[in-house]
């Protein structure tokens, strides 16, 4: 048996958004269930996401620090950003994040994931990249504000990024999923066999 995630939906009898924001919004939808009960079902609407694993050739994870108000921590994540723009191509958001956030630039991208991040309370997809060949960008840095103007910069060995994720002390998800997609891969058929920078995604679709 093939092991792999199908697309299904289930029958809506009615549907509200009691709460609108400024990127996600909160949706209400009056579910039918396999048994014919109605139930109602809150969730997180959410535009989508792009993370970016940055590799240099000293085997170094390019992190940043960041403080995140909902869960009261400072965490260690990679550069990732919101999917602004409807049907945009998450590539380019994956390369413009990586930009602002990091002042760098890469020569080689791969997929390297495709998550739902708490499919249970949010429709958020996020695409996690592989990007390789670093340099630093040119051009004027972007100018960060809020929580972003606090954030420190790193490279890390993959090998502690391992270590402490196993310990319980790195919990940023995307940081977790990309680095052990990345030891994964590389045990398996290598980071060159990864799926191309532009390979469609059904949970997010946009316009090469």
């Amino acid at each position: 048996m093939t092991i792999k995630d199908t697309a299904e939906e289930w029958e809506v009898r009615a549907t509200g958004t009691p709460f609108t924001g400024k990127k996600t919004s909160v949706r209400t939808d009056d579910v039918v269930m396999p048994g014919g009960a109605v139930v109602r079902r809150d969730y997180q609407v959410h535009p989508g996401s792009v993370a970016v694993l940055a590799l240099d050739d000293e085997d170094r994870v390019l992190v940043i620090r960041q403080y995140r108000h909902p869960v009261r921590h400072r965490l260690w994540e990679i550069p990732a950003g919101l999917l602004d723009v409807p049907g945009e191509n998450p590539l380019h958001a994956a390369q413009r994040e990586l930009y602002e956030e990091a002042y760098a630039k890469a020569e080689d991208w791969r997929v390297l994931t495709d998550v739902f991040t708490t499919p249970g309370g949010c429709d958020e997809a996020v695409r996690v990249f592989l990007a390789r060949d670093l340099s630093e960008a040119g051009g004027q840095r972007f100018e960060v504000e809020d929580e972003e103007s606090d954030m420190e910069l790193d490279r890390v060995p993959v090998g502690e990024l391992v270590r402490g994720i196993l310990a319980g002390e790195l919990h940023n998800n995307c940081l977790v999923v990309g680095v052990l997609a990345l030891v994964a891969a590389r045990e398996g058929d290598g980071l060159d066999a990864l799926r191309p920078a532009e390979a469609p995604w059904p949970a997010r679709p946009f316009e090469a």
